[in-house]
């Protein structure tokens, strides 16, 4: 079976832990000398990492530590300090017996070690050469700079760039809508760190998450159809193939993404709803409250449905959520339009539509309007009320 990547996960857990250190295991480490040391040895170098003060010869030190290893499990572990005698050296023991990540095959594995806090640690272990290399270059490290604390900061420009590059090599075709968004929601979350503004910010979210899938979208445009722009075209028919071909993915994706980040934002702020609910005349609004069940269920109280249509721009297509759900006399419609005419406005009002819209967007839309607009955040407390 192939060996599982890890790298990412380490890069990740060591920009954000608190301290990091990485080595290759040696065959000591994994016993293969026989030697009666037991653990992982840590070069002294790294002492902060393991110790708040440091250690005095002649003297034995032990702390109880938590490690989670490649995100997937956690041992109750040992850091020693063996400064008895003539020995003065540090290690991590108490692994288990017969402990599968120590045993001879991972010998020459790059060990990563992550602090959160004083007992709480991550670690993995890094086996292919690819997943070494990535991780060693990430952080501008050789072979010969390992053993040692992790100490090159990358700006999260260049993060965001690295991550990039690693999702861009393994393309081999154009990826569907819904891994585009969700790639970019992870690597958002990689780079800035802030899962709390889901819940507490997500107007901001909501346009962060978009603002990077279209950047990531364009980086896939440039390895899929870069080399056409540079090499030229064979004849014009093969231009205009090309360009609508890039202009339909890019009106397509475009509409798709503002879907695809409603719905998990949603999701994650535990909203009920269903997707593509067909309702009369065969028509389908982007989002139902509390869902197609009780849309379809002419017992439930219409006044608790809600539906909102997601349009990116709506200067001329917010007609279209009107008749889209004969239950409901108010429709809501979500975009990203920074600013429609007063003349639009007042029609939509008159055609009982609600505009929900990112709460930065909404200082572009006329003074006497923006206490009629919703922001995402409002949206969803009012769903929830609603629908309870």
């Amino acid at each position: 079976m192939e060996p599982i990547s890890y790298s990412r996960q380490a890069i990740e857990a060591v920009n954000k832990g608190k301290r990091a250190y990485c080595k290759f295991l040696s065959a000591n480490d994994t016993g293969l000398t026989g030697g009666h040391q037991a653990g992982i040895y840590i070069a002294k170098n790294a002492v902060s990492i393991l110790f708040d003060t440091p250690c005095v010869r002649g003297e034995n030190k032990k702390k109880n530590i938590q490690i989670k290893w490649q995100d997937d499990f956690t041992t109750e572990s040992v850091i020693t300090y063996y400064g008895q005698g003539s020995r003065n050296e540090y290690r991590i023991t108490k692994f288990g017996r017969g402990f599968e990540l120590l045993n001879h095959e991972h010998t020459g594995d790059l060990f990563v070690l992550v602090q959160w806090d004083t007992q709480d640690y991550s670690a993995y272990e890094l086996s292919q050469e690819d997943d070494i290399n990535a991780f060693l270059d990430y952080f501008g490290m050789g072979p010969a700079e390992t053993n040692n604390l992790i100490t090159s900061v990358r700006t999260e420009e260049q993060r965001k760039n690295d991550i990039f590059k690693e999702f861009l090599s393994g393309l081999t075709e154009f990826p569907v809508s819904e891994i585009m968004s969700e790639e970019a929601r992870n690597i958002y979350e990689a780079v800035y760190d802030h899962e709390e503004n889901i819940w507490k910010k997500p107007d901001e979210q909501l346009l962060a998450w978009i603002n990077m899938e279209y950047e990531l979208f364009r980086n896939i445009e440039d390895k899929f159809f870069g080399s056409y722009i540079k090499n030229g075209f064979p004849t014009m028919q093969a231009f205009i193939e090309t360009a609508n071909s890039v202009l339909n993915r890019r009106k397509s994706r475009a509409g798709k993404s503002l879907e695809h980040q409603l719905s998990y934002l949603f999701t994650r702020n535990h909203l009920i709803f269903d997707e593509q609910v067909r309702t009369e005349q065969n028509k389908k609004p982007d989002f139902v409250f509390p869902g197609k069940e009780a849309y379809h269920d002419l017992s439930y109280d219409a006044s608790k449905l809600i539906v909102l249509g997601a349009k990116t721009t709506c200067k001329d297509r917010w007609r279209q959520v009107v008749t889209e759900a004969d239950r409901v006399d108010v429709k809501y419609l979500c975009t990203l339009q920074q600013g429609i005419t007063v003349q639009q406005l007042k029609e939509m009002q008159s055609e009982r539509v609600v505009l929900v819209v990112p709460r930065p967007y909404i200082r572009a839309y006329p003074p006497e309007f923006r206490d009629s607009i919703f922001d995402l955040k409002t949206f969803m407390q009012f769903v929830r009320e609603k629908t309870e």
